[in-house]
């Protein structure tokens, strides 16, 4: 089931800022309601494992079920795993989607999406894990002039070079696979690996 409380919540249980922002725990550096601040015990090597998982799961906003699948899509690629499982989470309709900065976030981009303002090579997707290729042109459908979309390209998101954007036509590309030291670095990917050796 898909997370949909608090995003400071979350990011403060976790202890890692899913909005890249770093807001999250800038206030309040520790986990969520009056026990949050306790000192915990050591965590399980399992423990570490699944608190990795889970923040990339959170970071993404993917449910267990897609992330097992993009998973298995990840081991079967020529690539290192934990990268290539790196690709195929940024190549996600949605997520390009808030790279480009036509949203503030991955779930207000996935709304975006499901209500149909998104376009893929001129074709309208609705489907937010819907995976694109490198070359494939996102856009806002015409005749969908959002002001939400204007307003958080005019607060100038944070640009990665593996997107190119044309804010005057709300359009953008997706014009390479992003390297790792694009991507955030406060995950440790073997972790949610050897999570995931141990159930497949």
């Amino acid at each position: 089931m898909r997370y949909t409380g608090s995003d400071y919540k979350r990011s403060r249980r976790l202890g890692f800022s899913t909005l890249e922002s770093g807001k999250e725990l800038a206030k309040r550096p520790y986990g969520p309601g009056q026990h949050g601040n306790d000192r915990k015990k050591k965590p399980s090597e399992y423990g570490k494992q699944l608190l990795e998982k889970q923040k990339l799961e959170q970071m993404y906003g993917v449910n267990e079920r897609q992330f097992r699948r993009l998973f298995i899509l990840a081991k079967k690629s020529d690539e290192v795993t934990g990268l290539a499982f790196f690709r195929i989470l940024e190549s996600r309709l949605d997520n390009l989607v808030y790279r480009m900065g036509f949203a503030r976030t991955r779930r207000a981009a996935r709304q975006l999406v499901n209500h149909g303002h998104i376009t893929v090579n001129g074709k309208k997707v609705d489907i937010p894990s819907y995976l694109c290729s490198v070359g494939d042109k996102i856009a806002i459908k015409e005749g969908h002039d959002l002001a939400i979309v204007k307003a958080s390209l005019e607060s100038k998101p944070a640009s990665v070079g593996y997107v190119k954007v044309d804010a005057e036509k709300l359009s953008g590309e997706f014009v390479r696979v992003p390297e790792r030291s694009e991507l955030p670095m406060d995950i440790n990917e073997a972790q949610v690996i050897e999570y995931y050796n141990r159930l497949l």
